[in-house]
């Protein structure tokens, strides 16, 4: 007999994605019954009162008569002009307009990117801990998701001679995230250099997520690969969400690099695909050559003395005070990914306890293992509220770790 129910694409089942998950509509239903609940599942700077600089809002606001059109589908012309002066600036090779592309946030260029390159079965290296959209777009356009780790005891960086041991006849590309998520990890120029190598030896497009390139703390320096990777191709990823706080205008590029001999074919299929979309919003697009021009508004809030290095702060003086917790000091990016001791906490899983904050303390955080690892002892938190926000979520965090291990006591007594 046949179902009733309107069947759904298999693979589906294999994709993940908890930031906006179970724990966010349960979070939504709490909200619904009057409970006032502290977020920190999502690194929305707009959602805690960060705002996009006055001049990016100016560039639009100037040039909404012109925005009625569709415009090309790699991008607005004088948009991908700036960008290309950028990242020529930046060291980045054989980079012109042409080889721009402009889309609808990274997150589509992501998915363009690899559908343009997997056929049914090919692999994808990714970081593990990920940001679960790489996997999800991998899995979506029938490729396989090869995760090579990032352990803490090494500063959540990967090992290269491991990354090469993973490769076989079927990997078609390398992903770096740097600075990382979910770890803040960012990234030293050696390191890039061997895994540089690596793709050359074996051919491999590196694809490089930088959305967080400008966001660094305690003196950190970003290093972009595409500069390191010559004629090695190249597909950089960024955008304006996090560094310009404009998350809601989606409004995303990404850069060709390499030998453009090798990349012809490459960047063909990215094109049609893009024609395929028409084009990424209009609108925001005009924000693109103030951002890249205009001043520098993010060092001064993660700087000493400015809001985002405050947040961080407060999570490394409430974990340096935890009787549970530990923590990688985050080196770029937006968020922490504290550790639980389960020797404190032998039975301690990372979903139940996402789960059983967000109910009793109304706290929503990510359950590490979202971010495709093997072990369930992490989560992460997002360093947007404020630092006395922070400080209260922290002490929730051990409030309620306190009761997990006053019940395994009683457990084990038992």
């Amino acid at each position: 007999m046949l179902s009733n129910t309107l069947q759904t694409r298999e693979r589906l089942r294999e994709v993940r994605y908890e930031i906006r998950g179970d724990l966010a509509r349960r979070a939504r239903e709490l909200e619904g019954h009057g409970h006032k609940l502290i977020k920190l599942n999502i690194g929305n700077p707009g959602a805690f009162g960060f705002r996009a600089p006055e001049h990016l809002q100016r560039a639009i606001a100037d040039h909404i008569h012109d925005t009625d059109p569709y415009t090309h589908q790699q991008g607005l012309p004088q948009a991908r002009e700036a960008l290309a002066a950028h990242y020529k600036a930046r060291g980045t090779p054989h980079v012109s307009p042409e080889r721009i592309f402009v889309g609808n946030g990274v997150s589509e260029l992501i998915d363009i990117a690899l559908r343009a390159l997997l056929n049914l079965g090919d692999e994808v290296l990714l970081p593990s801990p990920d940001y679960p959209l790489w996997s999800a777009a991998t899995i979506l356009n029938d490729g396989i998701p090869r995760y090579y780790s990032c352990r803490a005891e090494n500063g959540f960086l990967p090992d290269p001679d491991e990354i090469e041991r993973m490769i076989g006849p079927k990997t078609r590309a390398l992903v770096l995230i740097n600075p990382n998520n979910p770890t803040g990890a960012s990234y030293p120029k050696p390191l890039l250099e061997k895994l540089v190598a690596i793709a050359a030896k074996y051919r491999l497009l590196l694809m490089a997520d930088e959305i967080y390139d400008g966001i660094l703390y305690d003196d950190h320096v970003f290093q972009p690969l595409a500069p390191l990777a010559g004629d090695v191709p190249c597909l950089t990823f960024s955008g304006l969400s996090k560094v310009h706080r404009a998350c809601g205008w989606r409004v995303g590029w990404a850069v060709l690099s390499g030998d453009p001999l090798r990349t012809g074919d490459y960047h063909h299929a990215l094109d049609l695909l893009g024609a395929l979309r028409l084009c990424a919003n209009v609108p925001g697009q005009f924000a693109i050559e103030a951002a890249l021009k205009g001043g520098d508004t993010i060092t001064a809030l993660t700087a000493p003395g400015g809001r985002l290095h405050a947040s961080r702060q407060a999570v490394l003086e409430a974990v340096a005070k935890s009787d549970f917790l530990s923590v990688v000091a985050p080196q770029g990016a937006l968020y922490a990914f504290p550790k639980i001791d389960t020797a404190r906490l032998p039975e301690f899983d990372d979903y139940r306890f996402a789960l059983d904050l967000l109910e009793t303390e109304h706290v929503l955080i990510v359950p590490g293992s979202s971010f495709n690892v093997p072990y369930r002892d992490h989560f992460r938190v997002t360093l947007l509220p404020q630092a006395d926000e922070i400080s209260e979520v922290f002490r929730r965090i051990e409030r309620s770790l306190s009761q997990y291990a006053d019940r395994g006591g009683a457990r084990q007594s038992a």
